[in-house]
């Protein structure tokens, strides 16, 4: 429980750092949108003839033009999300380095590590396609697997963002000593995704209630109009939760890869907590 309370300290510095730099929710808004509208661009024309199979079903009789449009898919996900992550990342570390980031600099970091971002987006779609694969094909056992080693892949990988913004090391480098980072940290990082975790279903719960309070509304007045306006203010209310839980969890993992690696101590952070909480080899 101490070493809980400990790191949720650092979750808790995260979010300061996050007060100091609202703006750095652009990054997490903007990636959330490109997601969205590349993913609608791939989906839409699967719907419109008929070939999009939700949930997995009936894999099984799709051929290989399926499965080339779904590591696309991945690939131009992850291609996104990475770039917009190590923007953040950027932007993090010139705050926890004592300097004032602007949105442009988070930018200019990532547009200068594109080859980087491009490469390892295209090995993390490859896992991914990877993993789908498995468990497309072998039931409820391929599921089993493909959940392990999709634990262990982003465990694994916990770090590669952090070190391929802040130390340039090409993508496969970067995975080895994220891996090699992990016996150091595995504790800290597992423990900050339980305080995420907690954290995320603690803000969710007005959510649940002013749907909760729609409906009754909606039953009390026999009108849609309750129900619609809730449940619309509730759905914005948990985006921009995750919005935040998103920027904590990048700058927390900044904070970590700086320390761990670096022996710097950020600003915003108390050496004595880190130090405390670290597993230091």
């Amino acid at each position: 429980m101490g070493k809980y309370s400990a790191t949720a300290d650092l979750v808790s510095a995260s979010w300061q750092i996050l007060k100091k730099d609202k703006k750095l929710l652009v990054f997490p808004l903007i990636s959330v949108i490109c997601c969205l509208l590349v993913s609608a661009s791939f989906v839409l024309p699967w719907l419109s003839n008929g070939q999009w199979q939700p949930f997995g079903l009936h894999l099984r009789n799709k051929g290989t033009l399926y499965y080339l449009a779904l590591f696309l898919l991945y690939f131009c996900n992850y291609f996104i999300i990475v770039f917009f992550n190590a923007a953040l990342v950027a932007c993090a570390a010139i705050r926890m380095g004592g300097g004032d980031p602007t949105l442009g600099d988070g930018f200019r970091a990532a547009v200068t590590r594109l080859p980087l971002i491009a490469v390892w987006a295209l090995f993390s779609g490859t896992v991914g396609l990877i993993l789908r694969l498995i468990e497309d094909r072998a039931g409820i056992f391929g599921r089993i697997v493909a959940g392990i080693l999709g634990l262990a892949w982003s465990l694994a990988s916990l770090l590669v963002i952090p070190i391929l913004v802040i130390d340039q090391q090409d993508p496969i480098t970067a995975l080895r000593n994220s891996a090699s980072l992990l016996k150091k940290t595995w504790g800290e990082e597992l423990l900050a995704n339980f305080s995420f975790v907690v954290i995320s279903v603690a803000l969710a719960i007005p959510a649940f209630f002013l749907v909760a309070f729609g409906i009754i509304g909606g039953i009390i007045s026999g009108k849609v109009m309750p129900v619609t306006v809730s449940s619309s203010l509730a759905v914005v209310y948990l985006f921009i939760i995750s919005l935040v839980i998103s920027a904590l969890k990048t700058i927390f993992q900044a904070a970590l890869y700086l320390y761990v690696r670096h022996d710097q101590v950020p600003a915003g952070f108390q050496a004595e907590l880190l130090q405390n909480v670290m597993t230091r080899g």
